[in-house]
């Protein structure tokens, strides 16, 4: 975990957007040479439970041609990716004369902008993968440690919707391509002063010990039930079955609505992601999330769903949105929290010379002896909003308001948290995207507690006229728009006490 923890601040360091930089959207981890994720910093839940499965499409596409001082890129959702803005780089990692490799280094970070029809790549209305932006699978980023610019350059560029900025991209890589080499430098020294058979066994008994973590929590639930649904009214349904005495579970998300004709898909590498955070969530116990925590579970995820599209479906909501809804239903089943926001709240503005992105934080769901947090980031985000001195001086906005929603979380015995008010005035013509969820159907209550407010936004004009925007929206700003967002407040727990 130190070693996760050192990639992120040499990336934190190194790189030069706002995305990396201020708002730490990014995560690190490490991975064994089955590409098992061993240990990782605490940074974004699901970026980590997916990343195992792009280690593997790597090791799959490459084989014995995997070799020191080399560096993979890929964001393909559907070889472990969560969204095209989302970037993996993987190193593998050699131990001395070993012709393969005995470990593996990656670490995700979300770009300002990969392509696609709007800027920031989060089109609230793509209906396919490309309009999303430039899809790179498995290729070959450093050699022998040199990085091969000129052909990222042509992949970033060449595209039916090309990265606006590739100059900015390529900064980003490069400093995802220097904490892979910390990562790697010091996973290196470790085997030097330990032995790579000592290190070895070590990762193993990282993976047991988590799966014996998640058997003994397993061991403490009941099983049960639970279905929400979407702001379109799909459902998204869940049964958790628990054998108790095993210490082991199926969790069968059959019943969920079918894929999306737009962008609210969520691959199964992010659904898998969602999994391992809630039972990483429920161990007591302070572990490194881990591989083996998904040991005792049995996970079945319909094909066709909202939880596992066909491939070249958009993605780009399911990353933020379908996973949000899917974790409270999980979380639910489980008889663990009532609902939290449900939402990732993205909200994007750029022009050809200025993209932007971030998540807005809410209200965290309420539970059995607790009140809800908020507003704060939930869940399957972890991501810092960026000081309103660098939006300032890097980007031509003003933020005007940032603070609690009074009264959007549920009532109930314990009370779910509350959402936030974050209201931006564009100070130069651009275009704002807002893919968000809970705008219609509210954050739910659970065991007699009630629903937290659904998030509503709009855009308040210069010249003075109010326009209502819906969840996912697109709109031109001009100078002196203020655009407003309330997001919405977690649902409370049990029956709130009657007065007399």
């Amino acid at each position: 975990m130190a070693l996760a923890e050192q990639m992120g601040e040499v990336l934190a360091s190194t790189a030069t957007s706002v995305n990396m930089r201020e708002r730490l959207d990014f995560s690190c981890a490490v991975f064994d040479g089955t590409g098992q994720l061993i240990a990782n910093a605490p940074h974004v839940p699901v970026h980590l439970g997916a990343m195992g499965q792009s280690v593997r499409a790597i090791m799959a596409a490459w084989g014995r041609d995997l070799q020191p001082g080399d560096a993979f890129v890929l964001n393909n959702p559907y070889n472990g990716g969560t969204h095209l803005p989302d970037v993996t780089v993987i190193t593998p990692v050699f131990a001395g004369d070993t012709a393969e490799p005995v470990a593996f280094v990656a670490n995700r970070g979300h770009q300002a902008d990969i392509g696609g029809t709007t800027p920031g790549s989060s089109p609230p209305h793509a209906t396919c993968l490309e309009e999303e932006g430039v899809v790179l699978d498995n290729v070959l980023l450093v050699r022998g440690g040199v990085i091969d610019e000129a052909g990222m350059r042509r992949l970033l560029t060449g595209a039916l919707w090309p990265a606006r900025n590739p100059d900015a991209n390529l900064a980003d890589l490069r400093a995802q391509v220097a904490a892979n080499m910390a990562g790697a430098r010091d996973m290196a020294g470790l085997i030097a002063r330990h032995g790579l058979g000592e290190v070895t066994a070590y990762m193993a008994h990282v993976l047991d010990n988590g799966e014996a973590a998640v058997r003994g929590a397993l061991a403490g639930l009941a099983g049960g039930r639970f279905e929400t649904r979407l702001d379109d009214g799909r459902p998204i349904v869940v049964t958790v079955s628990v054998d108790r005495a095993a210490g082991r579970a199926t969790i069968d998300f059959t019943g969920t609505g079918g894929q999306d004709g737009g962008n609210f898909n969520a691959p199964a590498a992010v659904t898998r992601a969602v999994v391992l955070y809630a039972l990483r969530a429920l161990v007591g116990r302070d572990i490194p999330l881990n591989d083996g925590c998904l040991a005792p579970v049995n996970l079945v995820i319909p094909k066709g769903s909202l939880l596992d599209p066909d491939p070249g479906r958009a993605v780009v909501a399911g990353n933020t949105e379908i996973s949000q809804q899917a974790l409270n239903v999980l979380l639910a089943a489980l008889g663990a929290a009532a609902a939290a926001q449900g939402t990732m709240n993205n909200f994007l503005f750029g022009n050809d010379r200025h993209q932007y992105y971030e998540t807005i934080g809410g209200g965290m769901g309420a539970g059995p002896g607790f009140d809800g947090a908020g507003p704060v980031q939930c869940h399957m985000t972890n991501t810092r909003i960026t000081d309103p001195e660098v939006l300032e001086t890097r980007l031509p906005v003003r933020l005007e308001r940032f603070g609690p929603r009074p009264g959007s979380g549920g009532a109930g015995r314990w009370h779910g948290g509350d959402g936030a008010v974050r209201a931006v005035r564009a100070l130069e013509p651009m275009v704002a995207t807002l893919v968000s969820s809970s705008r219609v159907a509210a954050p739910f209550g659970m065991a007699g507690g009630e629903a937290g407010a659904p998030g509503r936004q709009w855009i308040e004009r210069a010249y003075g006229r109010i326009e209502p925007l819906t969840g996912r929206a697109e709109a031109a700003l001009e100078t002196g728009d203020l655009i407003v967002i309330e997001t919405p407040g977690g649902g409370g727990w049990g029956a709130p006490p009657t007065r007399e």
